[in-house]
């Protein structure tokens, strides 16, 4: 991503992992589409506990963004023996994080599902399919570290090879768990959950082997597993904020899916089911922002910043142009994209209502998930923490709570504010608020510039031609 056109390079960079990306989703809506044939409340279970879920997984995306930025920024100052011991001190720092929120999770679920509004019949399946996905977390964060790692080397077919595995045998495997297919037993929602563990796990075998063998441009290699606090202090200076970031998104879905839960079972249901097609958008610009974010390390190592600039105003608008097209014909037939998974009429209903709001904003929340993956790459993870907090904190939630429900506030001098009361549709707008503002600050952030200098040491970086 050093030389040359920048657009072929940034298309041969993104694809795999859109592709890869678009297969996690891919099955995540498979997930939906059988637990859709359970019934609603299982469909409703499970669409409460994917934000509680992330909350716990989103904890790697700090790993994940400080590989990529360390690796990417090595790979283009040449150092590549740094990369490899890089990749070793992710593998020790993902198996320990993941070990401890693993044990928490499980220690902690009931309390969790009673907190987010989980009651009557969607309890029991929100159980069953929440302590499994605690169980496969340290599969999970093994997953996104190997792909981190892949990423950064600039690699991303063989992470988008992972992905297929991983996600393939998940689809699979879902009709025979969830609804008890051949010599199977139905396990509806813990099916789901189960199908997951065994997929991650087998992937993470894979990823193993194929860090081992040192052929797709980093190596893991036996030494590099022990402790060294240097690495492991920087992994965490990078990484917190995006960790922090994760933590910013999931929380605030946890806090919508809670908001959500205060209508009805077709809301919720209709909400789950909404989210998973808005993933696409979200799949398609996070995985170009990865993209992004390893062009502008690599870009940044070799002391070549209007470059890594201009790979990112490219991968925005590429990334906007695509998902404004997608939204138009989701916008069109939103009757048709629910009834894929449900056939329930009052869940459908709601569904349109949510996808004919929010699908004209999916390309504003993937201009700022590019420019977000920009920051990253440079190392500069707090300001992409920063961006999520606003869009999410400051113009999601409060939004939401302004418009969707009824209450008041009273002044001095007999003055009072108002709530709307707009009901189920007022979260629906939320989203929308939330992603025009948070896009619009994040271009004026990436304008002003201070993210040009990257996260190496200068004896770490070679020159450049005028040094």
């Amino acid at each position: 991503m050093t030389t040359g056109a920048i657009s072929p390079k940034l298309v041969a960079l993104a694809w795999p992992l859109v592709a890869g990306n678009l297969l996690q989703t891919f099955y995540n809506l498979a997930d939906m589409f059988w637990v859709g044939r359970v019934s609603p409340e299982a469909v409703a279970a499970v669409s409460l506990m994917f934000p509680l879920s992330w909350m716990f997984v989103s904890t790697a995306m700090g790993i994940t963004a400080a590989t990529i930025a360390l690796v990417s920024q090595h790979v283009g100052a040449g150092n590549d023996r740094e990369a490899d011991h890089v990749v070793g001190q992710t593998i020790l720092l993902t198996v320990g994080v993941a070990t401890v929120l693993s044990a928490f999770g499980l220690a902690v679920q009931e309390p969790l599902l009673r907190a987010m509004g989980a009651t009557g019949p969607v309890f029991p399946d929100a159980l069953a399919y929440i302590e499994v996905i605690f169980l496969a977390l340290p599969f999970t964060f093994c997953f996104f570290a190997f792909r981190a790692a892949l990423q950064g080397a600039g690699d991303t077919k063989t992470a988008m090879w992972l992905m297929v595995g991983s996600a393939g045998l998940n689809v699979v495997l879902d009709p025979f768990l969830i609804l008890g297919w051949w010599v199977f037993p139905e396990m509806g929602t813990r099916g789901a959950a189960v199908a997951t563990f065994i997929s991650r796990a087998l992937v993470t075998v894979a990823g193993i082997y194929i860090l081992l063998r040192g052929d797709w441009g980093v190596r893991l290699r036996v030494p590099d597993l022990r402790p060294d606090r240097s690495v492991l202090r920087k992994l965490v200076e990078v990484g917190y904020p995006a960790t922090l970031d994760g933590w910013a998104r999931s929380f605030a879905a946890v806090a919508m899916a809670t908001l959500v839960a205060q209508f009805t079972v077709a809301a919720i249901a209709a909400y789950g089911i909404g989210v998973r097609l808005m993933s696409v958008s979200w799949t398609v610009s996070g995985a170009v922002g990865q993209a992004t974010a390893t062009g502008v390390g690599q870009n940044l190592g070799a002391k070549t910043p209007e470059r890594a600039a201009e790979v990112t105003w490219k991968a925005m608008g590429g990334t906007m142009a695509v998902l404004f097209a997608a939204a138009a014909l989701v916008f069109a037939f939103p009757d048709v994209a629910m009834r894929i998974f449900v056939g329930d009429e009052a869940v459908v209903a709601e569904g349109v209502r949510f996808l004919r709001i929010i699908a004209p904003f999916w390309a504003f929340f993937g201009g700022t998930m590019v420019i977000q993956g920009a920051f990253r790459g440079a190392g500069q993870t707090k300001v992409a923490m920063a961006l999520s907090f606003l869009s999410r904190w400051i113009f999601r939630v409060p939004v939401a709570l302004v418009l969707a429900f009824a209450w008041t506030v009273p002044l001095p001098g007999g003055m009072v504010v108002r709530a709307l009361d707009w009901g189920v549709d007022g979260l629906w707008w939320a989203f929308a608020v939330g992603a025009m503002a948070a896009f619009v600050v994040a271009v004026v952030w990436f304008q002003r510039g201070g993210w040009q200098t990257g996260v190496l040491e200068e004896s770490e970086s070679r020159p450049s031609a005028a040094d």
